[in-house]
């Protein structure tokens, strides 16, 4: 019979952000109260699974989501900087409330190849690094489970790139809320399946204001500047 391997994906949880900055990959910013309550809620969600290695970027956020679950599940977490967050231009600038980003002009060169993107990390890369992090655990737990934590872009494009599907969208489209799971089944060295699952669900309807890379985008006036629109750059 050939070996079933599932990869979870997982999201960190909510983050203390009261300036309402695009954290990135800047140091210092811990889970809120509610990230934290998340955290708790999946480690429960996973704790009966065949789940034997937590993997997780070196970011705090990420960090202290994937302690509760390597507690239940009595594992250590494993920090590997390709789960890491992607880099973006926007880094330390506050999005919430609208912060401006798409109100000023000279933000659009970082606009100008929304398929790449110019303004971060190229979406390629992230896929690369993704892959071959999933498929080393992949390779360790052969016919068990992995839980690897790390953050919205890096999850949604790699699940965009499993499902054959193109890497350019619109950050407000993702199907990757916080502490949610994105899973991978493999049959062998086959993906056959990839599953999406909220169990922190009931603890969205407390979070204010979106987070992440998206953030950029939940504020913009639709449609999106003509700076981000048009076909792909060579």
């Amino acid at each position: 019979m050939t070996e079933m391997t599932i990869i979870h994906l997982l999201r960190h949880g909510e983050v203390h952000n009261p300036a309402g900055v695009l954290y990135g990959r800047l140091p210092g910013y811990h889970l809120s109260e509610t990230g934290r309550r998340m955290a708790e809620t999946v480690a429960k969600a996973v704790a009966g699974r065949d789940i034997v290695a937590v993997w997780s970027s070196p970011m705090e956020r990420a960090q202290e989501t994937a302690a509760p679950s390597a507690e239940a599940l009595g594992l250590q977490v494993r920090t590997d900087e390709r789960l890491t967050e992607a880099g973006n231009v926007f880094e330390g600038l506050r999005v919430a409330g609208g912060g401006g980003v798409f109100r000023d002009p000279r933000s659009y060169r970082h606009f100008r190849n929304p398929f790449r993107p110019s303004w971060g990390e190229p979406y390629v890369d992230v896929v690369a690094r993704m892959k071959a992090v999933i498929d080393d655990a992949r390779g360790e737990v052969r016919g068990h489970e992995a839980l690897l934590v790390s953050h919205q872009l890096p999850i949604w494009i790699t699940r965009l790139a499993a499902e054959g599907r193109r890497l350019w969208h619109d950050p407000r489209r993702r199907q990757c809320s916080l502490a949610s799971l994105t899973s991978f089944t493999f049959e062998g060295g086959r993906l056959i399946s990839v599953g999406y699952s909220e169990p922190a669900g009931a603890l969205l309807r407390q979070v204010a204001e979106p987070q992440g890379e998206a953030a950029l985008f939940e504020h913009a006036d639709p449609p999106l500047p003509e700076a981000v629109r048009g076909e792909p750059e060579d």
